[in-house]
């Protein structure tokens, strides 16, 4: 009786009754999970519609100039003067160098003297021969006399003709001392300075111009893809757009792109042995010469039109363990079906599937983590990026410097 006077008892009977009602709540809240409907797990779709979409393929190349001239003398001489900033812009004609005159201007004093002597023997010379032909007629002269009369005429004929010839070439030799721009564009830098011997046809350049507005983008394709491209032309696959089909994307070092469009210009007709391609050559305006003759480009050219293509976004497709793409589509019944796939290639976040899909088809992108094939799903509308027909977003990795 000792421990019911201490208050033990109620003690022990209350924690009994706290322990039996966890019980029962539990027990009921078990029962009551048990018993329910199941769950059904919510998906997000996109419902595939064909569209038109514009083919693309990223090439890389290299810029190289519109034009390049060597500028080297035409004549020996020693450079008198240097009359160009170097790595400033020239224009056609502009007088670059000039070398010492003096030599060459003599040349076509003496040339002219030599021509002015020769035409001045030839008024006596002719009369000689007329009166020859006179006295011939009177048999006063010998046909042997009058033949040298003549032919002494028809050497001082040639001769005034042959220093017409050396007063010519004087004059053209005393012109190659001005060393003028064949072209315009930017000049580099000079190989000589003032006072410098140079002579003509020299294997050194004096210095280089390069036309850099316009300026060419050259970019190589392979072989394999050119023909690729062809069959799906012929197939029907592709339409060529004969309006646009020559205009080119361009993409700088760094991946931002060109503000102007350059123009495809030809293909090359001869594939390289070495590497199975063939080059690309693409006119691009620089009127900023922001472009310069060596830098790494990238030319977004186009392909085709697909008029029917079906773009599924990227992570609405999966791969099996053996590397295959598949997509998982629910059906009219709700059930998740998944259905192997052939993709064409990536253009932006989406893949272009060529076969596997069709034209209403529901495929999951998001929720199918926790569902496999045969499972009932609810099919809710996705609302993220839409389906695109814009194939000329690329992903444009910057190049490591070497």
């Amino acid at each position: 009786m000792q421990w019911k006077q201490n208050g033990y008892e109620p003690l022990k009977w209350t924690g009994t009754l706290l322990a039996l009602m966890i019980c029962l709540g539990g027990c009921d809240r078990s029962h009551g999970q048990q018993g329910g409907p199941p769950r059904v797990p919510e998906v997000a779709t996109v419902i595939i519609q064909p569209q038109q979409v514009e083919l693309t393929t990223e090439l890389p190349g290299r810029t190289t100039p519109y034009l390049v001239a060597e500028i080297r003398p035409q004549v020996n001489g020693i450079i008198k003067k240097r009359l160009f900033r170097e790595g400033s812009d020239v224009k056609a004609g502009q007088l670059l160098y000039q070398i010492d005159p003096a030599p060459f201007q003599v040349a076509l004093d003496s040339a002219k003297a030599s021509l002015g002597k020769a035409q001045a023997n030839l008024p006596s010379i002719r009369l000689k021969a007329e009166r020859h032909r006179e006295l011939l007629a009177d048999n006063a002269v010998s046909k042997q006399d009058y033949d040298d009369a003549a032919a002494a005429m028809e050497q001082a004929r040639a001769e005034i003709e042959y220093w017409k010839a050396q007063v010519e070439a004087a004059r053209i030799n005393l012109g190659y001392t001005r060393v003028t721009a064949p072209i315009s564009g930017r000049i580099g830098k000079s190989s000589v300075t003032d006072g410098a011997l140079v002579t003509a046809y020299q294997p050194m350049s004096l210095a280089t111009i390069q036309q850099l507005d316009p300026i060419y983008v050259d970019v190589t394709q392979s072989s394999a893809e050119l023909l690729r491209l062809k069959r799906n032309l012929e197939a029907g696959q592709l339409s060529a757009d004969g309006k646009n089909g020559k205009k080119v994307r361009i993409l700088l070092e760094d991946c931002t792109p060109y503000p102007l469009e350059g123009m495809l210009q030809f293909r090359d007709i001869t594939v390289d042995q070495a590497t199975g391609s063939f080059t690309l050559r693409i006119v691009v305006p620089n009127p900023k010469h922001l472009l310069l003759p060596g830098m790494f480009m990238r030319a977004v050219v186009q392909e085709g039109i697909a008029e029917q293509a079906i773009l599924v976004p990227q992570q609405g497709v999966s791969r099996t363990p053996k590397g295959d793409p598949v997509a998982l589509v629910v059906d009219e019944a709700g059930t998740v079906q998944q259905r192997p796939l052939t993709l064409n290639r990536a253009l932006g976040d989406q893949w272009l599937v060529a076969s596997g899909l069709q034209t209403g088809e529901r495929v999951i992108v998001e929720g199918m983590l926790n569902i496999r094939p045969g499972a009932t799903v609810k099919a809710v509308a996705w609302d993220g990026p839409k389906a695109s027909g814009e194939a000329m977003k690329t992903v444009c990795p910057p190049v490591k410097s070497h």
